[in-house]
Order: structure tokens, then sequence, then C-alpha cells
């Protein structure tokens, strides 16, 4: 199958004037608001060549990315597979995607807990999202680091491929790896082409104009790039550079080959072939954005991941077979913490439920600074997840609900 992937970006930057305010806004952080108002570019993009299918931007609405996918949805055919993250896994727009006759594998976030109609002989189970039958995999991953740690991590997969004999679980848990190539045609569009610029034109139609010839010509050096993997070594065309590609279509505008009758340059089906990336390698890190406006910036805490690049020695994939749907649970009568970092200083502070903790001892514990852990304690108390007994210290709230899960 063809498998094509659906992702949102708002990296992009505009020119910060009145009209491009009007039509984006500005986005606000914990720091205060951004310096430039930023657009919500949507991109539909073949796994195989990074090549764009489709392109949808404008400012950040209340839909938010699954908006702007379902506004290339008539783009998917029937032999195509689609890869998507957490963000698309709403039952609407999975039935919207089922729908155009495409098959799709999408990780689910992991407070769905999908109820078992058929489980299969490959741990897996069929179930409903609304009327749309689907099949999900529950495995767990646990990779090998070069420096002896192991990191384990759970993934939570849905796909319309429901015949488990012709595509089995640990194959498509492979395989989903593969939604990772948009991130690397979204570097190449914004940091190797665009060089992480400011779209200059202070006009909505103007930037719209300057982003579409921005797409198009990386679609033109894409399309090069697939043309120079079939003729030169018939290498894979994600394993060829799009850095080395660029320099030479640079080059080929500067000696205008095919205009001038003496021109020499280098040709670049030529060129880009032979400098070609070596083999990939397996690594992971974690998602730490360095944009200090960023409210991502920083490491989350907890993220057992490491900081730099680190190559993945070994992967081993285990399927979490579920054969029945857990009893349901009684129903606290407030919500429990969702964030990691919450019920990782719930659960710290239930451990001396009678003696109060101080800002500072909650912050080593969790290892974040103290200005995190007063604004994350402040957020708590409001909650009503824990109290604060005196000036700086803290205790669990008396009514607090249990934070352990526990597995099937």
């Amino acid at each position: 199958m063809r498998t094509v992937a659906f992702d949102g970006c708002c990296s992009f930057k505009s020119a910060d004037n009145p009209r491009q305010r009007g039509w984006l806004g500005k986005v606000h952080h914990r720091l205060g608001w951004a310096g430039y108002p930023q657009l919500m570019l949507m991109a539909l993009v073949e796994t195989g060549t990074r090549g764009l299918l489709g392109v949808r931007f404008g400012p950040q609405g209340p839909g938010g990315e699954p908006g702007y996918a379902r506004r290339l949805l008539h783009l998917l055919t029937a032999d195509m597979l689609v890869l998507a993250d957490r963000g698309f896994d709403g039952d609407e727009l999975l039935a919207q995607i089922a729908a155009t006759g495409a098959q799709f594998l999408v990780r689910i976030g992991g407070n769905r807990r999908p109820r078992v109609d058929q489980p299969l002989p490959d741990g897996c189970y069929l179930t409903r999202f609304g009327d749309l039958r689907v099949r999900v995999i529950e495995a767990g991953v646990s990779s090998v680091m070069a420096d002896g740690t192991t990191i384990n991590t759970g993934y939570r997969l849905a796909t319309t491929l429901l015949d488990h004999h012709r595509h089995p679980a640990v194959v498509l848990l492979r395989l989903y790896h593969e939604r990772w190539e948009i991130e690397s045609a979204f570097y190449a569009l914004k940091h190797t082409l665009f060089a992480g610029r400011v779209l200059r034109s202070g006009s909505p139609s103007g930037l719209a104009q300057e982003l579409w010839a921005l797409l198009t010509l990386y679609q033109m050096i894409r399309a090069a790039m697939v043309e120079a993997a079939e003729h030169g070594h018939r290498t894979d065309p994600d394993r060829c550079s799009f850095t080395t590609a660029l320099e030479h279509a640079r080059d080929q505008v500067i000696h205008a080959d095919g205009i001038l009758p003496d021109s020499t340059g280098p040709t670049l089906t030529g060129t880009a072939s032979r400098n070609t990336l070596g083999q990939r390698r397996d690594r992971t890190s974690d998602r730490s954005v360095k944009c200090p406006v960023s409210r991502h910036s920083g490491k989350a805490a907890l993220d057992p991941r490491p900081t730099a690049s680190t190559t993945i020695i070994e992967r081993t994939y285990t399927i979490q077979t579920r054969t029945h749907t857990p009893a349901p649970t009684e129903r606290p009568h407030r919500r429990q913490p969702t964030g990691m970092l919450s019920r990782h200083i719930l659960d710290y502070l239930t451990t001396r439920p009678d003696q109060p903790y101080s800002i500072h001892e909650i912050a080593e514990h969790a290892g974040i600074s103290y200005t995190q852990a007063r604004n994350k304690l402040h957020d708590m108390i409001k909650r009503n997840y824990i109290t604060r007994p005196r000036r700086g210290h803290f205790t669990a709230s008396p009514t607090r609900v249990s934070t352990t899960t526990h597995s099937p």
C-alpha cells in the first residue's frame, strides 16, 4: 500500500503588522505573547518520497489540526494507508478517513480503553469506534540504548486492517515508525530550505503567494531527487540528501544549465544519487524544543529518553494481550489528575500524608526547578488535588482519589 501521513506545523512566522495579526492572531504561552503571528500548516505527505500530496494553511482555529486535516481527505484513495499520531484519533475523523476507501493505522491516546468485542489469536482485538469496526494493537516497546540503559514505552494502535494473518501486529508496529518521515519533510522545508526565516509579506494574500512558492520549490526538488534515485543506483529516495539536492539546484541556476550554450554545471539527477546518506541509525532522544518561547521548551519531567540523540542497539516488541473489557470502576466525585507530573507529585505527597512537604523538597524529588514546582503546586491547589496547611508546604487532599493504574 502507499503509506501517507497527516501532521501539522505551527513554526512558520509571518510579519508582525496589524493585517497579519488580524488574520492569524498571536499565540500566548507561559512566558507571554509570541513575537510573531504564527501560521498553521497541515500537510499530507507520502512517506516513501516525503513528497507533498496536499497542503492547507491559515490561522490556528478552534478546529486545530484535525479541522485542517478534514480539508485534505478528498486526496485519499483506496490504495493508501494513512499513518497519524494521537491528535487524529477522534471517532468522527477516523470514520471520515475510512469513508474515502483508504485504510489507516493511527496511534490512540492512553486515556482511551476500547472494549474488547472479539479477541484475536495474535493478542489484538476487534472493537468499534462509533459505527466503525477497527482492530486495536496494544504493545510494549523495550529499547536497549548504546550506553546500556533500557527505555520501556507503550503503544496502542487502531487500524482498519482487520486481517491479522495478512497484516501481523509486529509488522504494523514497525510500519508505524514511517509516520516520522513527515517530520523529516517539515525539517527540510522549515530549516534546510527556508532556514527559519520570517515570511516577509505584509498582507495575507502576499503571504499565501510566498508560501505556495516555497512549497512548489520543495516539491520540485523532491521530484528531482526521486528521479535521481530511480536512474542512479536505484536507492531509496529517503536516503538521498535534501541538503545536497538543494545545493546542486542552486548551482544549476547559477550556471544556467541548458540556457547558456557553454554551460557545464553539474546536473541534479547526476549528483544527488551519488550523494546518498548512510544506513539509517535507530536512535532516540527526548522531544524538548529548544525555542525559548515555546511552551514545550526544556526537557519534560519524567521523560525517560536521553537529552542527546542516542543509538538503539536492540528493540523488542511485546504484544499485550487483552481478552476482556475491564469492569467499570466507580467514578470519583472529581476528575483525577491527567498530567504525569501531577500524578508523580501526588503519589510523592501520599508517602507521608500527615507531614507537609516544602516546595524545595517537591522540586528536588520531581527533578524540576523551584519556579516550575511552585506554579504546578498552585495549579493543583486550584483543582483541589492538594492542600496547603501552612505557607510554602503542601499535603495531599484528604479526599484524594487513587492515581494508581491497574493493568487488566
